[in-house]
């Protein structure tokens, strides 16, 4: 029997390239963009799974097919006039990863920024706990934050070294050191705190909250992505891993999004 389906593999991925454009356009003729998100976040996940299912390919050569993705997601949000996309590329938790692994992956990433920078399209925003990330890798980001900032196409937040916890933790500690540095008392700085103080000191300060966000490989857990910023979010979990991601998968969460009544608990 697996003989049999490897020889109708090449039969079945034949008939699926030639539907495919068809349900896609069918997808797009039933969207309405005036219904898109502003702003969409992803937490791209599957590269190492995928690398296991693509005949034993290294996790390093997963890490590099879930980068090249990275393009043409922001094409297909440039299609959707959808304006701010988040990416998780790294979290504090891949940080413990065994050291060889961090290292290509921190490669892998830094190369993929540089090269959504030289493409000139873009405005990208590194945010994390990025003081956790090697000296040269921070410098980085900090030289092609400071160069995109005049592009206005999509405004991309790379979240590298970003947890959801670790995220609320700094955003309460930057407030009251701010408390702090304006000489208030530890009864005013804890009269002050409130949501809105709080939202001043997240990394995302200044950017309205995702409306979608969109975890791939079948996980349906936001694992600490955006946890203050999603309170009203829309999730949609896809089946497929991230190297696998597909413009057919994209218009679909755009279609339930669409499909769905927000009722920010009312």
């Amino acid at each position: 029997m697996s003989k049999r389906n490897e020889l109708l593999r090449p039969l079945k991925s034949g008939v699926k390239s030639l539907l495919y454009p068809l349900y896609e356009r069918r997808l797009l003729s039933q969207l309405d963009f005036t219904q898109t998100p502003h702003h969409v976040g992803v937490i791209l996940d599957g590269n190492r799974r995928w690398a296991k299912s693509n005949y034993g390919t290294s996790v390093e050569a997963g890490h590099r097919a879930g980068a090249q993705k990275i393009v043409e997601l922001l094409n297909w949000c440039e299609e959707a006039d959808v304006n701010i996309i988040t990416l998780w590329l790294l979290s504090t938790d891949n940080l413990n990863r065994e050291p060889a692994e961090l290292d290509a992956l921190l490669r892998i990433i830094a190369a993929a920024v540089d090269h959504l920078d030289e493409l000139g399209r873009w405005e990208i925003k590194p945010l994390g706990a990025l003081d956790l990330l090697p000296e040269w890798l921070q410098s980085k980001l900090r030289d092609v934050e400071k160069r995109s900032k005049a592009r206005t196409k999509i405004t991309v937040n790379v979240a590298i070294g970003y947890g959801g916890r670790r995220e609320i933790v700094d955003a309460v500690r930057n407030y009251i050191h701010d408390g702090v540095a304006h000489g208030q008392s530890a009864s005013a700085i804890a009269d002050g705190l409130s949501v809105e103080e709080i939202s001043k000191h997240l990394y995302t300060a200044g950017t309205p909250d995702p409306e979608l966000v969109i975890r791939t490989s079948g996980e349906q857990r936001l694992s600490g992505f955006l946890l203050w910023q999603s309170a009203h979010s829309e999730f949609y979990f896809c089946e497929a891993y991230w190297p696998d991601f597909r413009r057919v998968d994209f218009l679909r969460a755009l279609r339930a999004y669409a499909q769905r009544h927000r009722r920010f608990g009312r």
